[in-house]
């Protein structure tokens, strides 16, 4: 998959693309919320605004649905595709906390 978008993308719409949402303001309200935890380069942050960046590399956590998320941002995508597709955006985690 290529992004012709650049090598980043707002937190809302990576999600939203990755269909941890069913809709892009879903996906912003989460992130305003403060709940979404980014470690880039070895340094942890909360993710607080949806215009904020994901990198590929990027390790974002979250909670959702009582389950821990913790997934390595592998592309940008380009769209909201299917979930095959949509699943090719990122790697899941085993151990989030290590």
């Amino acid at each position: 998959m290529t992004d012709t978008h650049g090598d980043s993308v707002r937190a809302d719409v990576w999600l939203w693309r990755a269909r941890f949402f069913k809709t892009r303001s879903l996906a912003a309200k989460f992130v305003d919320e403060g709940r979404i935890r980014l470690t880039r380069g070895g340094a942890e942050s909360r993710v607080d605004k949806p215009s904020r960046t994901l990198k590929p590399g990027d390790v974002v956590v979250f909670g959702l649905g009582g389950r821990l998320i913790a997934v390595r941002v592998l592309d940008c995508g380009e769209r909201r595709g299917p979930a095959t597709e949509a699943r090719g955006l990122y790697e899941a985690l085993e151990n989030p906390l290590s």
